[in-house]
């Protein structure tokens, strides 16, 4: 029975024309039967690495720019802002890093060592100072820091391997971690075995080991306690060092722990800046450790408006900052003169003629010729070499301007922290009045320099050595600091000497007139040593005062200040903080200002050549809060049928109009109205 129906299976009337016959060939009929395939070769194009010589920086001035002078901008600007974001935690890391390398088990009695950093709201700050301790370890060959987040410890044995192959990786890479485990003589060990992590330190000798916990509130109380167990009997084979990083407080996370697992711990606690301490930390560094260049007041409030109206990081903070260099020395000719040395073969035509066109320039020529200078303005109208060499020499001198101001600033600011005074006022805004004009002549001087003479000598003491350099260094300062401390060496008594202007010496008398009692504040009768203390108290609050009227001048007044002072506020603000709903609104309303039209029928403002949904969204501001969707559908068919006429598809055109709904919905311009199923609700109005 088998056979019958094999054979009506190979019949011939199986095979009629609807079957196919397929004949395989090889691709290679000289290959030996069974022989492998050889594995073809994946060949990659390296990247070529890019040329020293390549400037991203475009010329200026026409295109006539010599390519000196673009080089010059492009590495002036890279000078300038090279680290800035690098020293925001300097000195955090510098106390880290020194507990790191010089903490042991032993100075703690065998507990394992550990170091608390509260970050608060600045979590970015800790991955970039974790990333920095590592490079500073493996660039020394003394070890590295191990990162762990609370995804790589669902439990103990994958804690241990991610441990163990972060630690292996980080100094020899993915391949070098299977070399290591391939080389390693003796049984095969898992992953997850210490043992390898200790081959390891053995091997590459590695003195310090840091086991950082980024997130470490979100770690698995349990895990955490097996894992310092299991740490706390390998450190007389592996150096390790606990880091955890902590948003909440100390008291928080250590109770969370068990205490059997807290008393394996032992260290020291750190503290990093929080976000909005920090923003202002790198605007004081930027501005008042900086020496050539600095940003003006429009855009240190447009700066700072941006870090109020929501949570900014420091990264955040300093990308903003590194536009505006950039934008500066992009856009700015005359910036090629803040670098460190100008060359005689700078002395460019076009550049001079754009330096004789800045208006800082021409008010200074004014002045020249106010005073009578007539011939000294000639000649820098005309000579060139001349010119760069005035040029060179008032921009140093706007800079030395610009850098005691800012020194300015910051003593004021430690003025205010010292003496006080109820006004709280941060560096920022301390900034922006200097930056105004405004500090020279402003109420909160006046306090500071009126809290200034009430202070004793044991605090002006204490004051002296943060004094501005600038003051420190008139002969008139030298001689009167010569006397307070010849005054104050003097001096025996056990109290510090009090001015006049102290409240201690002031006496309170009553007077009775006319039934009624009034108080009378007079100066009591002062010893000889605080008659002298008054009369110095008095000589340095004018010193102090001067200084203050020298030092904060208004920096627009400054001759070229547009070459190391960059306060344009509209191109910083356009691209950090757009107005994008402004910008979608005009872009549907009136696309021909974005587009490229060449048509010459430019009067009508609806035309089948603007796209779809420009077209509808047009349609859509001329009707009302309901519209009717057949009615917007005959105008929106009107308008293509009117400009192509009987070669309008209907179909086509339905097509876009359905496209350019969806799109008008997707931006929330409108919506299914639920009073009227035919008709559609706005949900927005243009302008509001």
């Amino acid at each position: 029975m088998e056979s019958m129906e094999t054979e009506a299976a190979f019949s011939s009337e199986n095979y009629s024309g609807s079957q196919g016959v397929y004949i395989y060939r090889p691709a290679d009929a000289g290959k030996a039967h069974g022989e492998r395939p050889l594995k073809k070769r994946k060949v990659t194009q390296e990247p070529k690495p890019p040329s020293e010589n390549t400037c991203p920086f475009v010329p200026l001035l026409d295109g006539d720019e010599s390519e000196q002078s673009i080089k010059l901008r492009y590495q002036t600007y890279e000078q300038l802002w090279s680290g800035i974001l690098d020293k925001v935690d300097a000195e955090v890391l510098e106390n880290v890093s020194s507990f790191v390398k010089t903490v042991s088990p032993d100075m703690y009695g065998g507990c394992i060592p550990a170091a608390l950093i509260t970050v608060g709201s600045n979590v970015s700050s800790l991955t970039r100072l974790l990333s920095r301790l590592n490079d500073q370890l493996t660039s020394a060959g003394e070890g590295g820091v191990i990162v762990l987040e609370s995804g790589d410890a669902p439990n103990l044995k994958t804690t241990l391997k991610n441990v163990i192959r972060a630690a292996i990786t980080n100094t020899e890479t993915n391949d070098g971690y299977q070399s290591f485990l391939a080389d390693r003589q003796g049984p095969r060990l898992l992953g997850y075995d210490l043992d390898l992590l200790g081959d390891y330190v053995t091997r590459k000798n590695v003195k310090h080991l840091v086991l950082a916990f980024r997130d470490s509130e979100a770690f698995d109380p349990g895990i955490l306690t097996d894992l310092f167990f299991l740490l706390s009997s390998w450190l007389d084979r592996i150096p390790l060092t606990l880091l955890f990083g902590i948003s909440t407080s100390i008291e928080l996370f250590e109770g969370r722990l068990p205490r059997s697992s807290v008393s394996l711990l032992k260290g020291r606690y750190f503290e990093l800046h929080g976000a909005s301490n920090c923003v202002d930390h790198i605007y004081e560094r930027v501005q008042a450790e900086g020496g050539r260049f600095w940003l003006g007041r429009n855009l240190t409030g447009v700066l700072f408006e941006k870090s109020n109206d929501y949570f900014q990081t420091p990264e955040a903070f300093c990308r903003t900052l590194k536009y505006a260099y950039m934008s500066h020395f992009f856009a700015n000719p005359i910036s090629v003169l803040l670098a460190d040395r100008v060359g005689e073969d700078l002395q460019h035509h076009k550049l001079c003629e754009a330096i004789r066109n800045v208006p800082s320039f021409r008010e200074y020529c004014e002045i020249l010729l106010e005073d009578g200078k007539t011939q000294q303005v000639r000649d820098l109208l005309e000579d060139d070499k001349l010119l760069l060499s005035e040029t060179t020499r008032l921009i140093r001198a706007g800079q030395r301007s610009m850098h005691d101001m800012f020194q300015a600033v910051t003593f004021i600011s430690i003025l205010l922290k010292e003496l006080n005074i109820s006004k709280k006022v941060s560096i920022s805004e301390l900034s922006i009045r200097a930056l105004c004009g405004e500090l020279q002549k402003s109420p909160l001087l006046e306090d500071i320099l009126a809290a200034f003479r009430r202070l004793d000598s044991s605090k002006v003491a204490g004051l002296l050595p943060r004094l501005p350099e600038a003051l420190r260094s008139l002969p008139d300062f030298r001689g009167v600091e010569a006397e307070f401390r010849s005054l104050t060496q003097a001096h025996k008594g056990s109290e510090p000497l009090r001015s006049e202007y102290d409240s201690q010496n002031s006496v309170i008398g009553t007077t009775i007139v006319k039934q009624r009692v009034k108080l009378d504040t007079g100066k009591a009768k002062l010893p000889e040593e605080c008659i002298k203390y008054t009369r110095i108290i008095d000589r340095c609050y004018t010193l102090l005062r001067s200084y203050f009227v020298n030092i904060l001048v208004f920096p627009q007044e400054l001759p070229l200040h547009e070459a190391f002072l960059l306060d344009m506020r509209n191109p910083i603000k356009e691209v950090f903080a757009p107005r994008a709903r402004f910008a979608i609104e005009r872009a549907l309303s009136n696309p021909l200002d974005y587009l490229l039209f060449t048509s010459q029928d430019t009067e009508r403002k609806i035309s089948a050549k603007q796209p779809p949904t420009a077209i509808l969204y047009q349609l859509y501001l001329e009707s009302g809060a309901l519209v009717n969707m057949y009615d917007l559908w005959t105008a929106f068919y009107a308008v293509f049928e009117s400009e192509q006429g009987d070669s309008c598809d209907e179909r086509m055109t339905m097509a876009l109009f359905y496209r350019a709904l969806s799109e008008l919905r997707a931006l929330g311009m409108l919506k299914h109205s639920r009073k009227k199923l035919d008709h559609i609700a706005k949900s927005a109005w243009m302008g509001l």
